[in-house]
C-alpha cells in the first residue's frame, strides 16, 4: 500500500498512530496492516484532544471528545492555511499542559500531521531539526518526507505565514 502522494516509493505507516512525546500521538486515518492489507484508522475515545488536517466520515472521533478540524493540502500553504497550522499547534501543547492525550492526524500521518506535531515540540522549546529528528524516529522514517514543510519548519512558521502572505499581495 502507497501512500496517496506521487511518490510511489513511500510506504504506507505500520500502524494507526504513535507516541511522538508522552501524551503527544502522530498518525492517520490509514496504515497497513500486518497482513500488508489496508486497515482504518477509526478512533474512538482514546484521546482527550484530536486534531485532523483531514477530515473523512466516519474515521471519529466519538461525541464528547475535543475534535478540531483544519484541513490543508499537502502541498504548498497560504498564510491562513499556515495560521490555522499554528493555533493547531498551540491546541496541542494547552492540551499536553493539560495532561490530555492528543492525537494529530492526516491521511497516513507523515506529513501534515507531522508540521504540526514538529510545531508543537518547537513551541515546547525544541530546536526545528531536533522537532524533524523526534517525529521522524518515533512515527516513521518517512515522516515529514515533504521538504516544503521542513523549510517552513525550519524557517519558523510565522516567518513563513508573513513572507506567503506578502507574496500574495504582491501577486494581486
Amino acid at each position: 500500500m502507497r501512500t496517496r502522494r506521487k511518490q510511489p516509493d513511500v510506504p504506507a505507516p505500520d500502524g494507526p498512530w504513535n507516541e511522538i512525546v508522552p501524551g503527544l500521538w502522530m498518525g492517520g486515518h490509514e496504515f497497513a496492516g500486518h497482513a500488508g492489507e489496508r486497515e482504518f484508522a477509526v478512533v474512538r475515545d482514546e484521546f482527550d484532544v484530536v486534531l485532523s488536517l483531514l477530515r473523512l466520515p466516519g474515521y471519529g472521533p466519538d461525541d464528547g471528545v475535543e475534535h478540531h478540524v483544519w484541513p490543508i493540502p499537502d502541498g504548498p500553504l497560504d498564510g491562513t492555511q499556515l495560521a490555522g497550522v499554528m493555533r493547531l499547534a498551540q491546541t496541542a501543547c494547552e492540551g499536553l499542559e493539560r495532561r490530555r492525550r492528543v492525537l494529530v492526524r492526516c491521511f497516513h500521518g507523515y506529513n501534515r500531521s507531522g508540521l504540526v506535531v514538529a510545531q508543537s515540540l518547537i513551541r515546547r522549546g525544541r530546536s526545528p531539526d531536533e522537532a524533524i529528528r523526534i517525529v521522524r524516529s518515533r512515527r516513521s522514517p518517512w515522516a515529514l518526507h515533504n521538504e516544503l514543510f521542513v523549510e517552513y519548519l525550519r524557517t519558523g512558521l510565522a516567518t513563513a505565514r508573513l513572507l506567503e502572505e506578502l507574496a500574495e499581495e504582491v501577486a494581486e
